[in-house]
């Protein structure tokens, strides 16, 4: 089957296609409604995400079936923060006090203190995705299998904070959220400043994979997704290249996690479990898993789709998701992106 293009007028236009986005970022905010604002600005966080699949994925071959446990360490590190911030000493949250819980778990109390809540959210994924890839790498395991054993995490995941209600919230997750690092969550000004905070960070993620791809280190990442045997004959180790594009998907997708929870005021099971891990490469599938801004335009595509017709007929979705996946691969196996031609063999617009 032939593969869709644009005509060439448009196809030139993929230069720019990341200029346009900037420039609809910062134009946001003078047209949306509060609302709107904060809905994109949960998409932008899903962004960031998506361009560490890309590198993963598109760049590196390592199809990962599991984000959701990332992208969740980033979330509850930076709700169990704002859960302490508003409490008096001596007080347990809410949760805990419904579940009967008379002490607060030690491993809680560090997350009273913002350097060290920003330090987890930032390592504490990176470090999981660097120790869980070097095991896994280091055995050589990899393609379907590898996949597998990511989705069966991020479902051992879901289910450990599930059955930890006294200490986790359980299937509720953490909620009710009254401020961030002394602002008020309440405040126009606060949503605004976290709006931008999160294209602030979009762009350095996209920026810096951009440079990455675009290094010796991207060269035998792309050399190894193509090749990984060929790569050990000519003497290259291959599991530190990968453990650490590994590790850097992992982080970002923490601090997706974290932007993400601050615009929703939610992280729970039901966003970090099998289903939504599988839902994140659909995005990426959908924009392109070679383009860094395919990817965000996939982001921000499916899940404004997903918020249109999941308000209208909720069961609906699921049936519109697989459709779209199932037509992407068929017609678009390369996204959205793969409609404009690269300009250069493995390019990372």
């Amino acid at each position: 089957m032939r593969e869709i293009t644009l005509p060439k007028p448009l196809q030139r236009m993929q230069p720019y296609l990341p200029w346009l986005l900037l420039a609809l970022g910062v134009a946001a905010p003078v047209f949306l409604s509060a609302y709107d604002l904060n809905l994109l600005a949960r998409f932008m966080a899903m962004g960031i995400l998506a361009c560490g699949l890309v590198l993963i994925w598109g760049h590196g071959g390592i199809l990962s079936l599991g984000q959701g446990v990332f992208f969740g360490l980033g979330g509850y590190a930076i709700a169990m923060h704002m859960k302490l911030a508003d409490l008096p000493d001596g007080e347990l949250p809410d949760f805990m006090l419904w579940s009967g819980r008379e002490v607060l778990p030690i491993w809680w109390e560090p997350f009273a203190s913002v350097p060290f809540t920003i330090a987890a959210i930032i390592l504490v994924p990176m470090l999981a995705g660097a120790i869980f890839a070097w095991a896994v790498f280091h055995r050589r395991v990899g393609g379907t299998y590898f996949a597998l054993i990511t989705q069966a995490l991020a479902l051992a995941f879901a289910t450990l904070i599930i059955s930890q209600q006294d200490v986790t919230g359980g299937f509720n997750g953490l909620t009710d959220f009254t401020s961030v690092f002394g602002f008020g969550l309440s405040s126009p000004g606060t949503a605004n400043g976290l709006y931008w905070v999160t294209l602030a960070i979009l762009c350095i993620a996209f920026l810096g994979l951009r440079w990455l791809l675009a290094s010796r280190f991207g060269i035998m990442l792309r050399a190894t997704r193509d090749g990984e045997n060929r790569v050990r004959f000519l003497g290259y180790a291959t599991t530190p290249f990968k453990t650490v594009a590994f590790a850097i998907a992992a982080l970002l997708a923490g601090v997706a996690g974290a932007l993400f929870t601050l615009h929703a005021g939610v992280i729970s099971p039901a966003l970090i479990g099998v289903v939504p891990s599988i839902e994140m490469v659909i995005w990426v599938a959908v924009g392109g898993r070679y383009s860094l801004a395919g990817a965000i335009v996939g982001a921000l595509v499916v899940n404004l789709a997903r918020d249109s017709v999941s308000s209208a007929i909720p069961e609906l979705w699921l049936y519109l998701m697989g459709a779209m996946f199932i037509l992407v691969v068929t017609l678009l196996p390369k996204g959205l992106a793969g409609l404009v031609k690269e300009r250069k063999a493995g390019g990372v617009a």
